[in-house]
């Protein structure tokens, strides 16, 4: 079942919460092709989170620096964390998408995103409060 945005995932800066949404795009996406047994069609979508998921990242340590966000520098630990798994159980995976790696990788890929927008980028929230929904440092 796909993961539908709702408002408790907002941070409360458009920038953040616009790449949010686009990047839980993507995941549905992934999730709906390993469903539907579309393993060739996986790929593409694996390149775009990661891409999509690195620009997203410098994006959010620059809005974090910007509003004084103390644990800024533990964010840009985490992110290269978060890019690392998704590249080893990538590897792990292979071409083989059995039932059991589309489960594992089915809630990787959630608790990549959820996991990450619950537990550390609403840590940021009251920095984000400061500023308009608009900020953007760039």
């Amino acid at each position: 079942m796909p993961i539908q945005w709702r408002e408790q995932f907002s941070v409360g800066n458009d920038l953040i919460d616009s790449d949010h949404r686009y990047l839980l795009e993507i995941i549905n996406k992934a999730e709906l092709c390993l469903k539907a047994n579309q393993a060739t069609l996986l790929p593409p979508l694996l390149d775009e989170l990661g891409h999509y998921g690195q620009m997203h990242f410098q994006r959010e340590e620059q809005v974090a620096k910007a509003v004084g966000y103390p644990k800024s520098e533990q964010l840009h630990i985490s992110h290269d964390a978060l890019v690392e798994k998704l590249k080893v159980v990538r590897s792990q995976i292979g071409d083989a998408w059995t039932k059991e790696s589309v489960t594992h990788f089915t809630a990787f890929l959630r608790d990549w995103l959820l996991n990450h927008v619950i537990k550390e980028d609403m840590l940021m929230k009251p920095w984000l409060q400061k500023y308009s929904p608009r900020f953007d440092p760039r």
